[in-house]
């Protein structure tokens, strides 16, 4: 009887092997320490080069108010990099691009606003052209940076060439910019606020233009992923019954196809394209000591948990990036009786 019942339990762990093998392989969000910051922390961006570097900016509590942090991911573990321009002076850091061999990360330090740029020389700093009330966005691509914001003269765009910075214009009608990303120095999108609602905008080298993206009724846009494939992905969310709903579009190269995934209301600011070609996005969890994760592949959602976290009421992923064959997410946890301080996990690798 105990062979026969050895014989059985075999030959079930052989079908599920044949019949599910990447539920065999598949691995889990594990834990990645980081170093601690000056409590309450945010979390701003992340961006990855490849499996050994990736990069996280973020902003600690300091007497004289919030202070620029930077992490640094080298494939195996998080360090603080503190030899940046301005590091130990109030301000905060924006968002991550690579510019060639270079690393662009945009700084606002006493008001005004500047690129830092890390080369093999080390680190220095590209001023901008004038002081803006607000500094909403920041990208750059090899030969262009763009940074968009307002002044008490209104909306502006201000646009480096690789050589110096001028000023462009924008359709008539648009009366706010809340986001820009680029593929190129003569591809890049924006999305904005006008007189009809929120409408892309794309730069075609000379000139912003209406991209004529139909855009779901009462909607807004959260993010969009130009890929040098030349695929776009927007995400954003749009009310139906006076509730939020999540929707994705994506250019198939003839046209728009608009899904509503089961995301809820969650936002799709922090949405990246995965390893293994799914679009993935921290989602808010129902579990106060685990994060929580969302997958959509196609027309199907799927849903991951962190790793437990002893202790915590609440934990947070704020940013995703992949960095090779790996996914990494950095973001914030607080454990009870203290305040949020900064967390990283990852899914494979």
């Amino acid at each position: 009887m105990n062979g026969l019942r050895t014989v059985l339990v075999c030959l079930v762990i052989m079908c599920v092997a044949l019949v599910s093998p990447a539920a065999a392989v598949t691995p889990g969000w594990s834990a990645l320490p980081v170093p601690a910051a000056a409590p309450p922390v945010s979390v701003a961006h992340l961006a990855a080069r490849g499996p050994d570097e990736a990069w996280a900016t973020g902003a600690e509590q300091s007497a004289d108010g919030p202070r620029p942090v930077l992490y640094r991911w080298n494939g195996t573990a998080w360090s603080r990099e503190t030899a940046f321009p301005g590091a130990g002076e109030p301000g905060r850091l924006g968002k991550v691009r690579f510019v060639g061999d270079e690393t662009w990360i945009f700084h606002a330090r006493g008001g005004d606003g500047e690129i830092l740029r890390r080369s093999a020389a080390g680190w220095s700093a590209l001023p901008l052209p004038r002081t803006l009330w607000t500094y909403q966005d920041f990208t750059a691509v090899p030969g262009a940076a763009w940074v968009i914001g307002e002044d008490d003269t209104g909306l502006k765009v201000l646009h480096h060439d690789g050589s110096r910075w001028t000023e462009q214009d924008t359709p008539d009608d648009v009366l706010y910019l809340m986001g820009i990303t680029a593929r190129s120095a003569t591809d890049a999108w924006a999305w904005a606020d006008t007189s009809t609602g929120t409408t892309v905008l794309r730069w075609n080298g000379s000139a912003w233009r209406d991209a004529n993206v139909p855009l779901p009724p009462d909607s807004n846009v959260h993010t969009i992923l130009l890929e040098p494939s030349g695929r776009v992905t927007i995400g954003g969310s749009r009310y139906v019954d006076g509730a939020a709903r999540a929707y994705l579009m994506r250019w198939n190269g003839h046209g728009w196809h608009t899904t509503h995934p089961a995301l809820g209301d969650a936002s799709t600011e922090a949405m990246v394209r995965g390893p293994d070609g799914a679009l993935w996005l921290p989602v808010r969890s129902d579990r106060a000591f685990q994060s929580k994760y969302a997958r959509v592949q196609g027309t199907r959602t799927t849903f991951s948990y962190g790793p437990e976290r002893t202790n915590a009421i609440d934990v947070r992923p704020r940013a995703l990036t992949r960095a090779g064959s790996s996914v990494l997410s950095f973001g914030t946890v607080e454990i009870y009786g203290s305040k949020p301080n900064l967390m990283s996990e990852r899914l494979g690798g």
